[in-house]
């Protein structure tokens, strides 16, 4: 598909740029026309002068219009998964697997290796939370699935046809090595449900260690003389940091410290989304267990917090307006920061010549319109 879209606002991923264009074709961005440049012969789409942004990128995604990804594996499930969130201007997104058995693992990674193969629009990756993890800090996870680690699960991770890997589990639960044997493996390994210690944090992260799951939750509180996870999170310049914006999962001025705190560039707007985005219904099932959805919150019957109701649109939103972070480095958040954190940027995350068409467009109170993957 050729197209020149004009009469936006255009964020580049760094600025901001009034009454330019873009033209794209065969799914990349071929050029940012300036104003009065002729336009050619392409077809014009005029957008109302509303904003023209990269497509939202989202690292942890268990489900959306009424599917979860560990109880509906396969083509149909991701694309509805994928269709569901694009509608809310995720055009990139790694669905999630939680804690579950070896079975549904491995089908997991075939159902994802041949969606990729298909070239399904929007999928990147997978993301694998657990089931690695410290069973004091399981969260909503079934504590029957929480094991340790072993050879095959480190060569599943490691395969090379998945696209990025991502793979949260609990550093103080696996040996010494293992997550350098997996970075080395360019599996991209996170902290998540986890109690270790800052010490123990800070040698996971000389082994590699890439970033940390929905930061405060499912991990304790940094306190004065112990640090803990979330002091080695925030005091460390180069890992990256998931944060779930949706007024429930973490108090916004706790949000706002973090985001004061931690290396700018290195914080990411994530989902968690649960089955119940972009679907219907007030509950949906989680490893036999009833997860309600009320006032914006999944929770089990004892109030614990299963995943979010949250979409990426929302969680701009709420970056701005909870958070009160400057629009363009909410956007950025949404696309250019996970890309970087998945090594996508080179071709995602921003709008320039050469990258991919993957575009979101919002209104001025940042609903999609519109969104393009691949200029289609």
């Amino acid at each position: 598909m050729t197209q020149i879209l004009t009469n936006a606002r255009i964020f580049t991923g760094y600025e901001i740029l009034q009454g330019w264009s873009l033209y794209h074709a065969n799914g990349l961005i071929r050029e940012l026309l300036a104003p009065g440049t002729a336009t050619g012969d392409a077809p014009v789409i005029d957008l109302g002068g509303d904003l023209l942004a990269p497509g939202f990128i989202d690292c942890q995604v268990n489900g959306g219009g009424g599917i979860l990804f560990g109880d509906q594996i396969g083509l149909a499930a991701l694309t509805v998964i994928a269709t569901a969130h694009r509608t809310f201007g995720s055009t990139g997104l790694l669905p999630t697997l939680i804690s579950t058995d070896w079975k549904t693992m491995v089908a997991a990674a075939t159902a994802v290796r041949s969606a990729q193969k298909k070239g399904l629009s929007g999928l990147l990756g997978l993301h694998f939370e657990g089931p690695y993890l410290n069973p004091d800090h399981k969260g909503a996870h079934d504590g029957a699935q929480i094991r340790s680690l072993d050879d095959a699960a480190l060569d599943l991770f490691a395969s090379a046809d998945l696209g990025p890997v991502v793979v949260t589990l609990a550093p103080e639960m696996v040996p010494p090595g293992t997550i350098r044997r997996l970075t080395d493996a360019g599996v991209r390994v996170c902290a998540g449900h986890s109690a270790a210690s800052h010490d123990q944090i800070a040698a996971a992260l000389d082994e590699g260690l890439a970033g940390f799951t929905h930061l405060f939750n499912a991990m304790p509180a940094m306190v004065s003389r112990r640090p803990g996870i979330v002091g080695a999170a925030l005091a460390d310049r180069n890992s990256y940091c998931g944060i779930i914006a949706d007024g429930h999962h973490v108090h916004s001025a706790t949000l706002q410290v973090a985001l004061a705190a931690k290396t700018t560039g290195r914080m990411l707007l994530v989902t968690d989304a649960m089955p119940s985005v972009g679907g219907r219904g007030s509950s949906f099932h989680l490893a036999g267990r009833t997860v309600e959805v009320s006032d914006g919150r999944c929770t089990l019957e004892d109030g614990t917090l299963a995943g979010s109701n949250l979409d990426m649109a929302s969680a701009v939103r709420n970056t701005v307006n909870l958070l009160d972070q400057p629009l363009e480095e909410a956007l950025r958040m949404a696309s250019l920061y996970p890309a970087a954190f998945l090594g996508l940027e080179g071709d995602r995350g921003r709008i320039a010549a050469g990258y991919r068409a993957d575009l979101v467009l919002l209104d001025n109170d940042l609903n999609v319109r519109r969104t393009w993957i691949g200029g289609a």
